[in-house]
């Protein structure tokens, strides 16, 4: 692992060798959104020590490049749901995650990445159980989808389908009820009717 940047391993795992958007998102897809223990045993083996690095507040350092910043929002925003799946451990580094992308954001990090790159940047605000969270979220994710070239539009047309979807549930319940029962939340009426819709876990 190289001093310099500490991140690339992850980077090029999470990434793989594509370059295109679709490409990429066609090779990766199953990493990226599959619930596989393979492939979360295999997330803890690789960058586990990183992860709960991260977790208890380590390698701010690397929020000084966009790369390094990308690679920190991995670890406490995607690794940490296929690591801890199903445990409250799943959502500890959200609010850390969500700081780093406002600030991010505010340098103009993201500008710094490929699209497919900047998806998880706005996927931590998707995660977000705050509305204006989910609002900023939708927005970045429609600028991806009006920057993208034809052929990667339906892509990122699907990412801004999610976006929204995930935005209607805080406007309607202000909270993913499916994440009641991992961390011993009472659920509502409401919510329970809804977690017996299609779709409704995501």
């Amino acid at each position: 692992m190289s001093e310099a940047t500490p991140w690339q391993p992850l980077l090029d795992w999470w990434f793989g060798d594509e370059l295109g958007a679709t490409e990429v998102a066609a090779q990766r897809g199953r990493l990226w959104f599959g619930k596989n223990a393979c492939q979360d045993v295999d997330a803890d083996n690789r960058f586990g020590a990183l992860v709960r690095q991260a977790l208890d507040g380590g390698l701010d350092e690397w929020s000084q490049s966009a790369d390094g910043w990308l690679a920190l929002i991995l670890l406490l925003d995607q690794l940490p749901r296929m690591i801890f799946r199903d445990t409250p451990r799943a959502y500890a580094g959200d609010a850390r995650a969500q700081l780093l992308v406002r600030r991010g954001l505010a340098e103009g990090l993201d500008r710094k990445l490929r699209r497919i790159e900047r998806v998880f940047v706005s996927l931590v605000l998707e995660h977000a159980e705050d509305i204006h969270s989910q609002a900023l979220s939708v927005k970045l994710h429609q600028e991806l989808c009006d920057e993208a070239p034809e052929d990667e539009r339906a892509l990122f047309d699907d990412y801004l389908d999610w976006a929204q979807r995930h935005q209607r549930v805080i406007e309607r319940f202000g909270r993913f009820p499916h994440r009641n029962a991992i961390l011993q939340r009472a659920s509502t009426e409401a919510e329970l009717r809804f977690l017996t819709e299609p779709g409704s876990r995501f």
